[in-house]
């Protein structure tokens, strides 16, 4: 790293790991979900609880966070997080072995190991992240967002397609086989990207603050009492109740309402994820160019992510009532570009509040914002298809179950804006604020000497 932040190739080398976790934590979502209801006959419900469960772990991280504050390094964090992340990788596919002899004990033994997953990605993503906003100068944050926010997204591909080739014929032997693979060289991977990526300066730095560092306790206190970080966590909290929520929802939809068969649902994933990567390179790359724009700052990106992903709902919402002579596909398409902008903005953001806190609270910082958003995308999931179940039971009608939803979800992404547009204002006049409190230090240090 240079005096002018990490270098390009540098926030590449941490954005592998971030693929990293991407490929160790898609093995155990998708493929050991499928393996669980397919191929063991198991209800849909248990591998969704393990899952879940993975998510509501990350309501840990400020505590982790806080242990990264405390002592002043970020590497170790990441790579102890890592080794537990793998360790649950690879325990998750000895429980589909365990599960061919005795179902029970297997499943304690995927509980263990989405445990496992859940602290791993809780340890390990909390400090990644809080290394990147110490590390990024401000104007490449939004860039270095995306660029870590697809290789994550490169993680899921390579490993989907990996496993999809080598898992044929499926043995449970195969499957462990596998597994090793992906957890070890993940593993490996991250350990070589982060070799001495960080700098000496930067832990010193990091040790100087933390001198009369307070316990846990008192320092979640003092961050919730931050006006502006308590509701980023909020806003946080109720975005990603939005995003997460439409995920088990659009390709049901696309089938009860459309008509369309597995095969046409699944371009509709197609078009959300690849509306979604137009977006962040969209952001990524504009707020780069013209970082020095009050026009392109990040709070009106979000702004406009929020506003845009309500709109595409609403107009989903029509869709339901208009039925087969709906564009669809555009109209996911729009949505995803939205939620694409919205997450690179929130992301960048997130760096930037972090990292501005001014009393070495980062890692805590970060944390409850991680918490915020594992917590909302547990939640969101369940709460979204279980919403669409029960409004369809209630209403007798797909198409009214889903218009509820959508327009559920749209007002939800409607507050997060309003909430967005608050805490910008909020945040430019503290660093303002702070701005006129250092030029007013330095203007005295210059008198005085």
């Amino acid at each position: 790293m240079n005096e002018n932040g990490l270098s390009w190739f540098g926030i590449v080398r941490l954005g592998l790991v971030q693929t990293s976790i991407g490929a160790m934590v898609v093995l155990s979502t998708s493929t050991i979900n499928r393996l669980m209801v397919v191929e063991f006959a198991l209800p849909a419900l248990v591998p969704g609880i393990l899952v879940t469960w993975h998510y509501l772990l990350q309501i840990m991280r400020p505590r982790w966070g806080h242990g990264s504050d405390v002592g002043g390094r970020r590497t170790p964090w990441i790579i102890g997080g890592m080794a537990v992340l793998a360790l649950g990788g690879f325990i998750s596919a000895l429980s589909i072995d365990v599960m061919a002899y005795d179902t029970s004990l297997g499943l304690l033994v995927a509980a263990l190991a989405f445990t496992l997953i859940g602290a791993g990605v809780g340890a390990a993503g909390t400090s990644l992240l809080v290394l990147l906003a110490k590390s990024v100068k401000k104007e490449r944050r939004a860039a270095a967002a995306t660029i870590v926010w697809i290789m994550m997204i490169a993680g899921f591909v390579m490993t989907a397609g990996f496993v999809g080739k080598f898992l044929n014929p499926f043995s449970a032997d195969r499957l462990i086989l596998i597994a090793a693979i992906v957890c070890l060289g993940g593993f490996a991977l991250s350990s070589l990207s982060l070799f001495r990526l960080e700098t000496t300066a930067l832990i010193e730095a990091a040790k100087k603050q933390t001198d009369d560092k307070p316990d846990f306790k008192v320092a979640l206190a003092e961050v919730w009492q931050d006006q502006t970080a308590r509701r980023f966590a909020i806003f946080i909290f109720v975005s990603m109740l939005a995003y997460s929520a439409q995920e088990l929802v659009l390709e049901p939809f696309g089938a009860l309402v459309f008509g369309m068969s597995p095969s046409e649902t699944a371009l509709l994933g197609g078009a959300q994820h690849g509306g979604a990567l137009a977006g962040m390179i969209l952001v990524g790359t504009l707020a780069t160019l013209f970082s020095k724009s009050r026009i392109m700052a990040l709070r009106n990106w979000i702004i406009v992510g929020c506003a845009g992903s309500a709109l595409a709902l609403m107009g989903l919402v029509a869709a339901s009532r208009i039925g087969p002579a709906w564009p669809l596909v555009p109209s996911i398409f729009a949505l995803g570009l939205a939620n694409g902008i919205y997450a690179v903005a929130a992301i960048g953001s997130m760096f930037n509040l972090a990292a501005s806190g001014g009393e070495a609270r980062e890692g805590l910082r970060m944390g409850l914002f991680g918490a915020a958003q594992g917590v909302a995308f547990g939640i969101g999931g369940f709460a979204g298809s279980g919403l669409s179940d029960l409004m369809r039971l209630w209403l007798g009608s797909p198409v009214g179950a889903y218009s509820i939803v959508f327009a559920v979800e749209g007002i939800l992404f409607l507050s997060a804006a309003f909430l967005a547009a608050q805490i910008g204002q909020t945040s430019e006049a503290r660093d303002d604020s702070v701005a006129f409190h250092h030029q007013q230090k330095a203007q005295m240090g210059i008198s005085g000497g």
